[in-house]
């Protein structure tokens, strides 16, 4: 656990050392987001504002992860290969990310991937990783907080992809405010962690708190008002790795919980397209994804982000405590 709080802490210096170099190479080069005309309009006002920052993330989470297999004891190197299960995935969605967020900048002609296209990633990489899961590392348990674990056999690959995917959607849904993805990621990694540590996964304590160090250096840059946004770079590297890591702790059944942030979001936008459809254009909240909502009723940004923080910390020590009933 020493070991990887620093790296966390390591993660951390050298993500903030990077940012500024960066911000100031993605400005020069003009690397402004479009903000769209549907959200607030008190959000146009970031219309230039460099994206990708989720570079920095996951740039430092792969040199972090890398630096620790390479200086592990050798006895602890033979466990090691399956930290790279979730590094593999936050690369591919990280450059997927990359690729979409290259059509969101101001006077782009191509205006991103296509959500079907991206769908289609996200689903080859999710079967590519529950088969991994599944038979690579014969993990295909569900464990029940208060009752204990079960094997769920072949069933377990359905669920692991919808896991991924769900997490993934979610995630992306909400990074649309300053510090919000940023923060409530790393809050949900940190919960994983230390779940990990209970369970002795070295590795994965280590890629949990690397993740967690390289957020909260991006959260230097993203602080509102922001100089940089993750972007899809961020939001898709973020929220796949972290689906997997739940997965590979057997307590994936907590991620609504310790995401529940993700979750409420990804459920406002779900009920508010459907309401709206069903009722030929009436609306349950002001605008969706429930962030938004928030900020329409009154909240200023900081205050939604922060009181989003607050609940997403209540609800990991909650997670946490269950996963202990195990």
């Amino acid at each position: 656990m020493i070991y990887s709080l620093t790296a966390g802490a390591l993660s951390f210096i050298v993500t903030w050392i990077i940012g500024q170099p960066l911000v100031n190479y993605l400005r020069e080069r003009k690397v402004g987001k479009e903000i769209s005309e549907w959200g607030p309009q008190t959000h146009l006002v970031k219309a230039g504002t460099p994206t990708m920052g989720g570079l920095m993330i996951f740039a430092t989470v792969v040199l972090a992860i890398i630096v620790s297999y390479l200086t592990a004891p050798l006895a602890d190197r033979a466990r090691g290969p399956s930290i790279f299960l979730p590094l593999g995935v936050m690369v591919v969605m990280g450059v997927v990310g990359f690729w979409d967020d290259l059509g969101t900048l101001q006077g782009s002609k191509n205006k991103g991937l296509s959500w079907r296209f991206k769908l289609g990633v996200l689903l080859a990489v999710s079967i590519v990783a529950s088969l991994v899961l599944y038979y690579g590392m014969d993990i295909h348990s569900i464990n029940v907080p208060g009752v204990g674990q079960y094997d769920i056999g072949l069933i377990y690959i359905p669920i692991a992809i919808a896991v991924i995917v769900g997490t993934t959607s979610a995630v992306a849904i909400t990074d649309g405010m300053d510090s919000l993805a940023g923060g409530t990621t790393a809050i949900a990694f940190s919960a994983y962690g230390i779940i990990a540590f209970l369970q002795e996964q070295t590795f994965l304590i280590t890629f949990c708190y690397a993740v967690v160090g390289a957020n909260l250096g991006f959260l230097w840059y993203n602080a509102h008002p922001a100089q940089v946004f993750m972007g899809d770079t961020g939001a898709l590297a973020l929220g796949s790795s972290l689906a997997v890591v739940a997965l590979m702790t057997g307590h994936w059944l907590l991620l609504p919980l310790i995401g529940a942030v993700f979750v409420v979001n990804a459920a406002s936008d779900v009920i508010q397209i459907a309401y709206f459809k069903l009722t030929g254009g009436r609306r349950i909240f002001r605008m969706a994804p429930l962030h938004n909502h928030f900020e329409l009723i009154g909240w200023s940004e900081p205050q939604v982000v922060m009181r989003f923080w607050l609940i997403s910390i209540v609800c990991a020590m909650a997670g946490i405590a269950l996963a202990l009933t195990v």
